[in-house]
C-alpha cells in the first residue's frame, strides 16, 4: 500500500524490449536503499524491483501494464514519481494508494493561477460517480484532491512544492495520466451497483 506522497524524482536510463515485457532501468537518489523483490509506485504503478545497481534499480512491465499506464511512453530521461510501500505504522500523509491504475485520463489544460497551477483532465463519464469535490484521487503516484468535477471533466490544484518535486512540472495539454480512483469510493460504487445490503 502506499500514500500518494512522492519521495524522489527517479529518471529513465534504459527501456529495454523483451517479447510482451518491458524492462526499465531507473536512476535515482534511493537506489542503494531498495532491494530485489520490494514493492515500489512507479507514476502510480506499483512495480517489483528486479535487480539493483549503484545509483539505479530494474523494473518489468507487463503487456497488461504497459496497455493501462503509460509506462508504455517512457523513453530515457523521462522523470517518475517514486515512492516505497507504506511500512506499518507509518502515517498515512495522502490516502490509500493501491498501486493499481484504473485507466489513462487526459490533461487538457494547465493554468498558472499566481503561484500555483490547476491542472484539468478528461475521464469517462461512465467513471463520474468515483469522483467528489475535495475527495482523493491519485495521478501519476500523486495524491491530490478533486477540484469542481463534472460529467467528463475534473481538476486538482499543484502548489509550489508538489511542482517542484513531481513531475507534473512536465506535464502539457494532451499528456495521458496515470489514475487510480479512491479505493472506499470504488467499494461503494461496487456495492451500489449489486445492490446494496445491510
Amino acid at each position: 500500500m502506499f500514500t500518494g506522497i512522492i519521495e524522489v524524482l527517479g529518471k529513465v536510463k534504459s527501456v529495454e524490449k523483451d517479447r510482451s515485457n518491458v524492462h526499465f532501468s531507473i536512476e535515482s537518489p534511493i537506489a542503494q536503499e531498495l532491494k530485489i523483490d520490494q514493492s515500489v509506485s512507479h507514476n502510480g504503478v506499483c512495480l517489483t524491483v528486479v535487480e539493483v545497481g549503484a545509483d539505479w534499480h530494474r523494473v518489468t512491465a507487463v503487456e497488461e501494464t504497459l496497455r493501462r499506464t503509460n509506462l508504455g511512453d517512457w523513453k530515457p530521461d523521462t522523470l517518475v514519481n517514486l515512492e516505497r510501500c507504506l511500512p506499518m505504522g507509518g502515517r498515512l500523509d495522502g490516502h490509500i494508494v493501491q498501486g493499481h491504475v484504473d485507466e489513462l485520463v487526459e490533461c487538457v489544460e494547465v493554468l498558472e493561477t499566481g503561484g500555483s497551477w490547476k491542472y484539468s483532465f478528461r475521464f469517462r463519464p461512465e467513471q463520474a460517480g468515483l469522483l467528489v469535490d475535495k475527495g482523493s484521487v491519485c495521478l501519476n503516484g500523486v495524491s491530490l484532491t478533486v477540484v469542481s468535477p463534472g460529467k467528463d471533466l475534473f481538476s486538482v490544484a499543484i502548489i509550489p512544492y508538489t511542482w517542484e518535486h513531481t513531475n507534473f512540472k512536465t506535464l502539457r495539454s494532451g499528456d495521458k495520466v496515470n489514475v487510480e480512483f479512491d479505493i472506499l469510493g470504488k467499494y461503494i460504487a461496487r456495492q451500489m451497483e449489486h445492490g446494496w445490503r445491510g
